[in-house]
């Protein structure tokens, strides 16, 4: 009986470390991402955007199409890094750790160019393209006039409720957010880090952390576009991209995390 037993025991030890493993790789990952988004939209131009828009419209609508648009970027980007795992994991581990090490140097650089008030640009770059959107949108309504009239008061119901879940605004929300996501420092990142780290966590850190940033702009608006260092944050992400680059020093590309 105690030789039959013995080769169950080294089984469920095995078990038991590779589920550890992968809850490890999981926590690590989401840890990442969430920190490294967070660094990097805080006074992005996604964070300004989500700032202004919710000043002039509803909240719950700017919210929803700047997430959604934020949502599908992170798993796009999560994809995109996860297809290159099929290249062997030593490469593609030291090839992102290289590239954080290049984000952080950059941004360390930027950040001590900076001036204090370095955001206000960016800010005013941001208002100025919300505006020209309003005014073509003012300018389609004009065009399409209030409503066709002889059509009846059958149509204009469905009408209201296609407008209460996808109105102008969520539609402007969510491609401006996209456009200006779009091979930003952000979504390079979450490429890089999924090939390196658990897909899951990274896609829910992600996720996490844009909820966090996006959350953040659209209840504060204005005054905390205005009181954000975007020079400091610049300064604090260069010094978190760097301290991934020099973990990597430590961590073996084989131990799953």
């Amino acid at each position: 009986l105690q030789k039959g037993s013995s080769p169950v025991a080294p089984v469920h030890i095995v078990n038991e470390e590779s589920a550890d493993k992968t809850n490890l790789g999981f926590i690590h990952a989401f840890v990442a991402a969430i920190s490294v988004i967070i660094v990097s939209e805080l006074g992005d131009k996604t964070f300004f955007i989500a700032a202004i828009m919710a000043m002039r419209y509803n909240r719950l609508t700017v919210l929803a199409g700047a997430m959604l648009a934020l949502g599908l970027m992170t798993c796009l980007s999560v994809l995109f890094g996860y297809a290159t795992t099929v290249i062997p994991r030593v490469y593609t581990y030291y090839v992102s750790t290289a590239l954080f090490a290049i984000f952080g140097i950059r941004m360390l650089r930027e950040g001590l160019k900076m001036s204090p008030d370095e955001g206000q640009e960016e800010l005013e770059e941001v208002q100025a393209e919300i505006k020209k959107k309003d005014e073509e949108l003012q300018r389609t309504k004009l065009l399409n006039g209030p409503g066709d009239v002889e059509s009846g008061p059958g149509t204009t119901i469905p009408q209201k409720k296609w407008l209460h879940f996808i109105s102008p605004i969520f539609v402007q929300a969510f491609t401006l957010t996209f456009l200006a996501e779009w091979g930003d420092r952000s979504q390079l990142t979450t490429i890089v880090l999924a090939a390196r780290e658990d897909p899951y966590g990274v896609a829910v850190g992600g996720t996490v952390g844009h909820c966090l940033c996006t959350g953040l702009a659209v209840i504060g608006g204005r005054m905390i576009a205005q009181k954000i260092s975007v020079r400091t944050v610049t300064i604090i992400g260069g010094v978190v991209f760097l301290a991934f680059a020099f973990s990597a020093l430590f961590i073996s590309p084989d131990s799953g995390f």
